[in-house]
């Protein structure tokens, strides 16, 4: 079923179980049990979760991997990060560098951007024709369920902020000496081509939201409710994956030691 951001308001907070209070218990809760299911992923190393983050700058990525996965085992779990491809990554196709990134057995790999990049800042900026661009849809949905048949889960979040939440992040970085040092000029500049982004990420969402690697539009500009979205959908994601801790036989072991 395609996805109508129009229809979707930034600030609601559908199915949350209360108020922001109310919310961040329930979020508490689940982050416990995220950390149990990830442990028993990580002992049992036999299929993997990736993790995909996307967002209009300001959009909460980093948030959401500091304060989702506060607590789960760090030999598990590992965030890859994808800036402006190098020379060495343009002289391949796109998904090349994307490939090494994905996770091994029994690890949960989060993506800070992604793949997607491809259909979205180099669509907006005409960095490839539209018939380059277009193909990637068909491209990625091969891609991923590549990976699916390999028993890497994948689950996709498109933080969706308003503009005017955007520019209030932008202005909190730029007056807190604190959080100064994550503003980037260009972030500003990248406001001029909002209606473009967001055009090119309802594409992005509706052509490759599939059943083996669905994408989830979350209301983000309450963060509180960002967090809890992310925390639900990975904890019944892994109840689903349902991992399991190894069997191992200790008959034999003396306990004299």
């Amino acid at each position: 079923m395609s996805v109508d951001f129009a229809n979707i308001d930034p600030a609601s907070t559908p199915d949350a179980p209360g108020d922001e209070a109310a919310t961040l218990a329930a979020t508490e809760a689940l982050t416990e049990k995220l950390a149990t299911l990830q442990e028993r992923l990580y002992a049992e190393a036999k299929q993997s979760l990736l993790v995909v983050l996307q967002a209009m700058d300001t959009g909460g990525k980093d948030g959401t991997i500091k304060h989702v996965f506060r607590i789960v085992n760090p030999l598990g779990v590992h965030v890859a990060s994808f800036k402006q491809p190098t020379p060495l990554e343009l002289a391949h196709d796109f998904l090349w560098r994307v490939h090494a990134k994905t996770p091994a057995k029994g690890d949960i790999v989060i993506f800070n951007r992604s793949h997607y990049e491809s259909v979205l800042v180099e669509r907006v900026h005409d960095i490839v024709p539209k018939s380059v661009w277009k193909q990637r849809y068909d491209q990625i949905n091969a891609f991923e369920q590549l990976l699916v048949a390999d028993r890497t889960t994948i689950v996709k979040f498109f933080f969706y902020i308003s503009k005017v939440e955007q520019r209030q992040r932008l202005l909190a970085r730029l007056d807190d000496p604190k959080k100064r040092w994550k503003f980037n000029p260009g972030d500003v500049a990248e406001r001029q081509y909002w209606d473009k982004y967001i055009a090119a990420y309802q594409d992005a969402v509706n052509k490759t939201n599939t059943e083996s690697a669905p994408w989830y539009v979350v209301p983000a500009n309450h963060k509180w409710y960002r967090n809890y979205v992310v925390s639900k959908v990975l904890v019944d994601t892994l109840d689903r994956m349902n991992p399991k801790y190894p069997e191992r036989d200790v008959s034999g072991v003396s306990r004299d030691f």
